[in-house]
């Protein structure tokens, strides 16, 4: 690793850092748990998970989809520390899924749903930042579901922005855009400045630097209070410590914990499979990640989660796309990322909270762009239906429902697809004067079982049949029970049935011995 590499991810681990801040504490409050436990989980998911994780570019931290899990568990069980103990059996739940190499499973997302869930990130990027851009913070700043907690849902929410734009924020917005897109172009790059300073921090110190003009010259157009970052730790290192909540072993005797902690653990493992996933895609260098050892790193950082009283994290994409985005290399990024995080609410506190909010749903809005630009979509139209509905759909559920569902519904298609592409022509039969030739090419699965129970019931009487399956290099079970039982029919219709074998046929009824 040379000095290049580290400076370029302590450029992006900042920028990681200022994004990633708001998005701990959003998700906290969605989770009906305190801001506390929000921070806590985004400095283990730095730290200690972007250590033990195989992959060079995800970012783990607390994840929208486990919001819900979350506060319907607080509810249930009544308390936080209840709670802490339910994500410490979660993180050891993903442990023994490692062991039983359970990774397994992210080999198996279509590609198509993987471009898919990034598509419709991307666009619920753009429109669920748009309102936060014209300072319209009503919403949590991570939300991501359709349906929003205030009641209202994401085309809802960009039309009343309308009617409460904020003047500041919006110039805000437009000059932390400007910084970002002038900042990559290469008429500037020569300059050394340039390459230092990555161009979304310059627009964060930007945002920073004229809301504190507007302060003195324009206070018509300041943006404070709810508008801008909210830590609440200002007491320092000795606040956050009595933020700690140890788990309620006691709560071991309760039945309701074990559905709450397994459903913790399987939706964080499916998100961070996926997330890691489409974090390779992004690699540049082309690296994969171990899916076993990416559970074990998020088993571990859940279960120390819930020792401190944090709340559940996965590995997410929308924090792993800003780490590329800002010119990551390898995990160090998302490692100094959690300790920012860290040294952030311990020291400088008040000057987080200076941070305007238009500027880190800019840094977003640019990211959705980039995740979701229209040549994506062109791109997979012209590799044919078979990708390009599996894709689109992914798309529509995850925009109209939220990660969990959207994704569920989009790999049941892309299944059906993946199926209906794999299964080529293995059974092909030709017939003249009631004589019949069906003939088997090489493998003959379960899935062409209806098509093989057709051909024989279009069979007349007293026809004469011979199966050929000398070419078979494997016939499944199933077929060759439907051949059975055809034979066994055949003898009450009159049906002579032949079958031509081979020395050098795998199937034991075709093989000639």
């Amino acid at each position: 690793m040379n000095f290049n590499s580290v400076k370029k991810d302590i450029q992006s681990s900042l920028v990681v850092f200022l994004v990633a801040l708001p998005l701990c504490l959003g998700i906290a409050l969605a989770s009906n748990a305190p801001l506390a436990a929000g921070i806590f989980s985004g400095i283990i998911g730095g730290i200690v998970i972007g250590m033990m994780s195989g992959s060079q570019i995800s970012v783990s931290g607390p994840a929208n989809t486990l919001t819900l899990v979350f506060a319907a568990g607080m509810a249930s069980l009544g308390s936080l520390e209840a709670m802490a103990l339910a994500v410490f059996l979660a993180g050891l739940i993903q442990v023994f899924f490692s062991f039983l190499r359970g990774g397994v499973i992210g080999d198996f997302f279509p590609n198509a749903v993987i471009k898919g869930m990034l598509a419709a990130i991307g666009i619920i990027l753009i429109l669920k930042q748009f309102p936060h851009a014209v300072g319209y913070d009503v919403d949590y700043m991570g939300d991501d579901a359709f349906f929003e907690k205030s009641g209202n849902n994401t085309f809802g929410q960009i039309i009343n922005a309308f009617q409460f734009i904020h003047p500041g924020a919006v110039l805000v917005s437009i000059m932390s855009l400007a910084i970002m897109l002038g900042w990559d172009k290469g008429a500037i790059k020569g300059f050394r400045f340039f390459q230092i300073i990555p161009g979304a921090l310059m627009a964060i110190l930007g945002a920073v630097i004229v809301n504190s003009l507007f302060k003195s010259f324009f206070p018509a157009v300041l943006i404070d209070g709810e508008h801008l970052v909210n830590l609440p730790f200002e007491g320092g290192f000795r606040e956050l410590v009595d933020q700690v909540k140890a788990p309620a072993w006691e709560m071991l005797k309760n039945p309701k914990i074990y559905p709450i902690a397994f459903s913790i653990a399987i939706i964080g493992s499916l998100e961070s499979l996926l997330s890691v996933d489409a974090a390779d895609k992004f690699d540049e260098h082309g690296r994969f990640t171990n899916k076993n050892r990416e559970l074990l790193a998020q088993g571990v950082g859940n279960a120390l989660c819930g020792l401190v009283g944090g709340i559940p994290v996965a590995s997410v994409i929308v924090r792993s796309s800003v780490n590329v985005n800002a010119g990551a290399q390898s995990k160090l990024s998302s490692i100094f990322h959690g300790g920012w995080i860290l040294l952030s609410v311990v020291f400088i506190p008040h000057l987080l909270n200076k941070i305007p909010l238009p500027v880190l749903a800019s840094v977003l809005l640019l990211v959705g762009y980039k995740l979701s630009r229209p040549g994506l979509f062109i791109s997979m139209y012209r590799k044919g239906w078979n990708q390009f509905i599996p894709f689109i759909v992914t798309v529509l559920a995850i925009l109209f429902s939220n990660l969990l569902i959207g994704i569920s519904i989009g790999m049941i298609i892309g299944f059906i697809f993946v199926i209906r592409s794999n299964i080529h022509k293995s059974i092909v039969e030709v017939n003249a004067d009631n004589r019949y030739l069906i003939r088997f090419y090489k493998d003959v699965s379960f899935l062409q079982k209806a098509e093989l129970q057709k051909i024989f019931l279009t069979i007349p009487e007293n026809a004469n049949v011979v199966i050929d399956g000398s070419q078979g290099v494997f016939v499944d079970d199933d077929i060759i029970d439907v051949i059975e039982e055809f034979i066994k029919r055949g003898q009450t219709m009159g049906i002579t049935v032949q079958l031509k074998k081979s020395s050098l046929a795998l199937c034991p009824i075709f093989k000639e011995v």
